[in-house]
């Protein structure tokens, strides 16, 4: 089924704010009080200084005034970082469970379009960088406020001393310009440097048995690396940024400071001005020319810029779309495949495929390497739609079924699973509902794995961190699971590839007893899994190459060569047909 793109939804600081509006008013006042706060001080301490030089009475109301000033400006920055901090913390859970949701509720093969170690850098630091542009911009207040006021307050003063720091405003504004654009550059080159090492990473991680078996970690090292280099080049051109700012405004702003008090002091020598409109314009300079607050906020809005242009495909995700409707009540898990095709990249990776599998019956999916087992699979829950053609459950079009009324009716297990949860109760009671303690046990009794578990340090309770598992041990955990959540459907995706031949044997005297209320689909490698099965789906080039019972399918000379390539044929061989007799 083909998905309408669907029109772009803002990722950036505007639906963000909508989250947390009292926060982001709340930084707003704190950093326009302080910002008036610190342009109040200037002229309160010009006009203390002319009543201190003046000649009369100390004048204490002057400075009493100009220490609540200092305390309200000190008291408002300190609540504006405060609220800084909290509310990005929050807008940053929000939108990596915003964009996360979304990820999920898509169709898989949209989601994982993004490589997966670009996806996980999205998901995390990417969602932290965008989420700071709503704070950044309600904090900025005082990094815009502050240079106007200054220089309303040097006007009000004396024109010709503000005139004097005008001069080079042309300049400052361009320097601004200059290190925004440069810093926006620089931030997403960073971005995109550290997604691709991500990316390799995860790579490297999910082939890490294979690089050992082919004593490639030396390279494999080097390749994951390789853009390292970039990435140093990347965050040096971003400090550099900084730095030729942090340079040009250290030569810029104290000329201009200069040139301010050179002219306040002609001013002053002249009567224009006095003592404390001096020190209140020097005051107002200094202001005006700390542009470090305002590059700060430029910066971060860049980068959060970039970041926010990254989250977009994701946040455009359509979700599955159907009817909503739900599975037939009771049904026995009836599946039909009628004409189901899958395209991927203009490769047909399944063509054609027709089938009907009565509810609770066993299907094996055989065939070579490459040959559409795992898309079937994935078909056959949903997990993937097809480009034509349709699969029922029951008589009911998947495509219809409402996905929050779908999943509880099929449990998956995988080869290589993930692990969800704290724990390992925690793991195998994971899924569409909690299962309880009864139910957790009596699922890891049936995949064979209450044995291991019992040798943990704490059994059940055990942290996964704390809790080495094998392969093998890992796909019993999965199937654990996918036992502590029986539905209609039961789908093992290659879920038996780690397990030895007694538990193997044990876990399909399992499957067994599911008969009758549960249809299982198994892609199988080995023969005994094949020989087991009440049918058998050959696939060959995504194409139905033949279905039927195994012994059937065994007359063929070319069926047999699918398993030939098992490693332990030889044994395997003799044990199935000796299955198939006793069945």
């Amino acid at each position: 089924m083909r998905l309408k793109p669907r029109p772009p939804t803002p990722s950036g600081a505007r639906r963000l704010a909508r989250r947390h509006p009292a926060a982001l008013l709340a930084l707003f006042l704190c950093s326009t009080g302080g910002a008036l706060a610190a342009l109040a001080l200037p002229a309160a301490l010009g006009h203390t200084v002319d009543g201190l030089i003046g000649g009369g009475p100390v004048p204490w109301s002057g400075l009493l005034l100009c220490a609540v000033l200092t305390l309200a400006e000190t008291g408002f920055d300190a609540g504006a970082a405060v609220l800084t901090t909290r509310t990005g913390a929050q807008l940053t859970a929000h939108l990596r469970t915003r964009t996360t949701t979304r990820v999920l509720a898509a169709e898989p093969r949209r989601a994982l379009a993004v490589p997966t170690g670009d996806l996980t850098a999205r998901l995390t630091a990417r969602t932290a960088d965008a989420a700071t542009a709503p704070t950044t911009a309600a904090g900025a207040v005082a990094g815009i406020l502050l240079p106007l006021g200054a220089v309303t307050g040097l006007f009000l003063i004396d024109p010709w001393t503000a005139a004097a720091f005008l001069l080079g405003a042309p300049l400052l504004v361009a320097l601004l310009r200059t290190f925004t654009r440069r810093t926006a550059d620089a931030g997403a080159d960073y971005q995109r440097a550290q997604s691709l090492i991500a990316h390799r990473l995860t790579e490297a991680l999910d082939g890490a048995e294979t690089i050992r078996a082919a004593r490639t970690g030396a390279r494999e090292y080097r390749r994951v690396l390789e853009p390292l280099s970039a990435l140093a080049d990347h965050g040096r051109r971003t400090w550099a940024v900084y730095g030729r700012a942090a340079g040009q405004s250290a030569l810029l702003l104290p000329l201009l400071m200069l040139l301010v008090l050179a002219v306040g002091g002609l001013r002053l020598h002249t009567g224009a001005i006095g003592v404390g409109d001096l020190v209140a314009a020097s005051r107002y300079a200094a202001l005006a020319v700390g542009i470090g607050s305002l590059t700060g906020a430029l910066g971060a809005l860049a980068r959060s810029r970039a970041a926010a242009r990254t989250l977009d495909p994701l946040l455009t995700l359509d979700p599955l779309p159907h009817k909503g409707l739900g599975p037939l009540p009771g049904g026995p898990g009836h599946l039909e495949l009628r004409d189901v095709g899958v395209v991927q990249d203009g490769k047909p990776l399944l063509t054609g495929v027709r089938l009907t599998i009565p509810g609770g019956t066993s299907l094996a999916v055989v065939g070579r390497s490459g040959s559409g087992k795992s898309v079937f699979a994935a078909v056959a829950g949903r997990l993937l739609d097809p480009d034509t053609g349709t699969v029922l459950l029951d008589g009911v079009p998947l495509a219809a079924m409402d996905p929050a009324l779908l999943r509880p009716e099929i449990a998956y297990a995988f080869a290589r699973p993930a692990l969800p949860g704290a724990t390992v109760e925690d793991t195998i009671a994971f899924g569409p509902w909690t299962a309880g303690p009864e139910a957790v046990r009596d699922a890891a009794r049936a995949a064979r794995a209450d044995g291991f578990v019992g040798l943990l340090p704490y059994g059940y309770a055990t942290p996964l961190t704390d809790a080495p598992l094998s392969g093998g041990e890992r796909q019993r955990l999965g199937l654990a699971r996918a036992f502590a959540h029986p539905g209609r459907l039961l789908i093992l995706d290659d879920a038996l590839s780690g397990l030895d031949t007694v538990t193997e044997h044990h876990v399909r005297r399992a499957l067994d007893e599911r008969a009758g209320r549960s249809t299982r689909v198994i892609v199988a490698h080995r023969l005994s899994s094949a020989a087991r099965a009440d049918q058998v789906l050959w696939l060959e080039d995504g194409r139905v190459r033949g279905t039927g019972p195994h012994e059937e399918l065994w007359t063929d000379p070319e069926y047999r060569a699918v398993f030939r390539t098992e490693a332990g044929e030889a044994e395997a061989l003799p044990r199935a047909r000796t299955e198939v007799e006793a069945r």
